[in-house]
């Protein structure tokens, strides 16, 4: 309270009114009361001359009698008044306290000369005959129609200051105590009005300050109190909308913070506002906490800065534009900017899609596409030609029509293999090959696939096994464990010249199956091994069509691999042969550790 300026200020100004109107009001009161008692006074003063004049007027018109000294001196001790008889001419005939005889002449006297004009005379000075303040009230005496003298009672005016004085100390006594208690009256009702204010205050600077859901409690009934239960509703309603908000922006935080798309806000002085993990990692920003900052100094790509300055000065309120980014791995992003609306200078929304995998897809799509067509195309070009050369008239020629024929067969072979193919990699990719997953005997599935490509070798190679001890099975689906094996030895035998060896080996090392294919073909240099399970990709092309080879057989092995929750790798050395490694999970009850490593 007393470092409240609202409750000074109230209460001084009260203070002040009071004190001033107590002041006026007592100097009022008092004027009056000393008009009142001067007025009572004079009375009293007027009503003695009176009494004296009834008794002297007949002696001053026949001559002094001998006893008007007594009878003056007699009615001034009665009254508490000095009296003086004055004959008409001014001379003093008789005077309570003084021998007439030594007094001067009066006419000239005010009193005497306003009761000469008027019949009653008053006025204030010092007595010369006794050398004190008095005040004097004289009446005229007349007799028989024609003045005769006059009669003046006086009384000392130190006398009547003091009944004036004591009754002004008493009306300022009075106005004191009255306006005290009127100070008092008046701080508890400033303090009363003024409490429910500072609660307010202190509540409201509460508010202001981040401490929602401040309430006060203001007990009148009035303008105050309605003004209290108003604020406690609007500190709840407020503390809800501001709840409410905090959450809407921790669940917009956490929506951009789990976007893959990277999300930057800048205000009208490019000034990061928020920005997600997303596009901190996409525009490589070293800050994990760029609010605050400037855009060009978190992300030194000019093409955002371009984005953002277009979005504000283009009519559209959104832009889009690509750019690439150099430094480390090779990225391509799409920046959508929207400016914001508002002000004349309104901030900026970006959106960042990291598009490289999907340009890499457009390509590796337009890749396919030209090499479906190219595969297709190139049997299909060569049965053309074959049939048109029998239309021709090769069909009777008995030493030719059959090898023509034979080549037809091939090459629709070679067409039927790459349809297969191609759908069997569609299945793959797509997901919609069903797999029965259980405990395949790696030992029986490597058997049957090793008998049933001898039974079909066509060149003198060597295809041994290295069978693991203790078995072990692996956890995938018999079928396509088998598609997979087959692949990699139609791979390996194509690739291994006459002579050559192509060995099958598994065993279990860290708990996973490790299933080894390896020859001593032709080799893959290191530039190739890393595109070798793409599609239609081929390190000799020509050597591939001639050994009748589609290009899609890793691919197959890489995309069923993976279905079945493992990996594949290939080791090479160019002339010395490849070793290709797939490993998959083992079934339950296997040793982690068995066979050859």
């Amino acid at each position: 309270m007393w470092r409240s300026r609202l409750f000074w200020k109230l209460f001084l100004a009260y203070a002040g009114l009071i004190l001033a109107t107590a002041a006026v009001i007592a100097s009022l009161v008092s004027a009056r009361q000393e008009e009142q008692v001067l007025g009572l006074l004079r009375e009293r003063l007027h009503d003695d001359a009176v009494m004296l004049s009834s008794q002297v007027a007949e002696a001053l018109s026949s001559g002094p009698p001998d006893g008007l000294q007594d009878v003056t001196r007699s009615l001034g001790r009665q009254t508490g008044t000095r009296m003086t008889v004055i004959r008409g001419d001014g001379t003093v005939l008789a005077d309570s306290e003084q021998d007439p005889a030594v007094m001067e002449n009066h006419l000239n006297r005010q009193e005497i000369a306003l009761a000469a004009a008027e019949g009653v005379g008053v006025s204030s000075h010092t007595s010369r005959t006794l050398g004190i303040p008095m005040m004097y009230l004289a009446v005229r005496v007349d007799h028989g129609g024609s003045l005769v003298g006059f009669v003046r009672v006086a009384l000392p005016t130190h006398s009547i200051e003091e009944r004036v004085s004591a009754m002004r100390r008493l009306i300022w006594m009075i106005a004191q105590v009255v306006g005290l208690a009127t100070l008092a009256v008046t701080y508890w009702f400033v303090a009363r009005i003024t409490r429910p204010l500072r609660a307010l205050t202190g509540a409201a600077e509460a508010i202001a300050s981040g401490e929602y859901g401040q309430r006060v409690h203001v007990p009148s009934r009035d303008e105050l109190g309605r003004l209290g239960e108003a604020f406690n509703r609007m500190s709840s309603q407020l503390a809800e909308h501001v709840e409410q908000m905090r959450e809407d922006r921790e669940l917009l935080t956490t929506m951009l913070s789990g976007m893959v798309e990277g999300v930057i806000a800048v205000d009208a002085d490019q000034r990061v506002l928020f920005a997600n993990e997303a596009a901190r990692s996409m525009l490589g920003m070293g800050d994990p906490n760029p609010a605050g900052r400037p855009l060009w100094e978190v992300v030194r790509t000019s093409a955002v800065q371009e984005a953002v300055q277009a979005a504000r000065e283009r009519p559209q309120p959104r832009c889009r534009s690509e750019f690439e980014l150099s430094g480390g791995e090779r990225r391509v992003l799409a920046l959508h900017a929207t400016r914001l609306p508002g002000t004349p200078s309104p901030g900026t929304v970006l959106v960042c899609h990291d598009i490289t995998e999907l340009r890499r897809l457009e390509n590796l799509r337009r890749e396919f596409v030209a090499n479906v067509s190219h595969e297709l195309k190139t049997p299909l070009a060569s049965i053309k030609a074959y049939v048109e050369t029998l239309l021709g008239g090769a069909i009777n020629d008995p030493e030719n029509n059959v090898v023509f024929l034979r080549r037809i067969d091939e090459q629709a072979e070679r067409l039927h293999r790459l349809i297969l193919d191609l759908l069997r990699l569609a299945r793959v990719e797509s997901g919609q090959e069903v797999f029965e997953i259980t405990a395949v005997p790696l030992a029986d599935v490597v058997a049957d696939c090793v008998r049933e490509h001898c039974a079909a070798m066509v060149k003198r190679i060597t295809l041994e096994t290295q069978p693991c001890e203790p078995p072990i099975s692996v956890r995938a689906d018999e079928e396509g464990v088998r598609m997979i094996l087959d692949n990699l030895i139609e791979n390996a035998t194509k690739y291994t010249t006459e002579g050559g060896r192509v060995t099958v080996r598994w065993n279990a090392r860290d708990g996973v199956a490790h299933l080894e294919v390896e020859d001593t073909g032709i080799g893959i240099a290191a530039e190739d091994q890393a595109r070798i399970f793409e599609r239609f990709y081929r390190v000799d092309k020509a050597r591939s069509r001639e050994l009748g080879g589609t290009g899609l057989g890793l691919s197959i092995v890489k995309h069923l691999v993976q279905l079945l929750g493992g990996r594949v790798s290939v080791t090479s050395q160019v002339g010395r042969g490849s070793t290709f490694t797939v490993r998959l999970p083992l079934a339950g009850g296997n040793s982690e550790n068995g066979g050859p490593a």
